[in-house]
């Protein structure tokens, strides 16, 4: 399961990670972040031990939405080493995102 990503926890489980994280900007009123939803499951389940996968809440969290300047959403970041080095804006299929996660494994 994808975990909650928050203002709170965002250092220890992205920055601090040693492992690649997938991040999805939603909300629950956007109909292309709910479209995705079941993709972001699949790959947090499918990737558990090898990368980090997580959903960030923009309305709740807004501070972290204003950091990485998300102005669309669904948007999905990739992170590696704490750092932002991929991202793709819109609702995607799965192979969109997985290329992207494969390459920082």
């Amino acid at each position: 399961m994808a975990l909650e990503i928050t203002n709170e926890n965002f250092e220890k489980l992205v920055q601090e990670s040693d492992k690649p994280v997938m991040l999805d900007f939603w909300a629950a009123w956007c109909g292309p972040c709910r479209m995705i939803a079941p993709i972001v499951e699949e790959i947090s389940t499918e990737y558990e031990g090898k990368a980090i996968v997580g959903k960030v809440d923009v309305d709740n969290n807004q501070e972290l939405a204003v950091k990485f300047g998300i102005r669309n959403i669904p948007t999905v970041l990739f992170f590696k080493n704490g750092e932002v080095v991929d991202k793709h804006s819109g609702a995607a299929q799965k192979p969109a995102f997985t290329a992207k996660l494969d390459a920082l494994l």
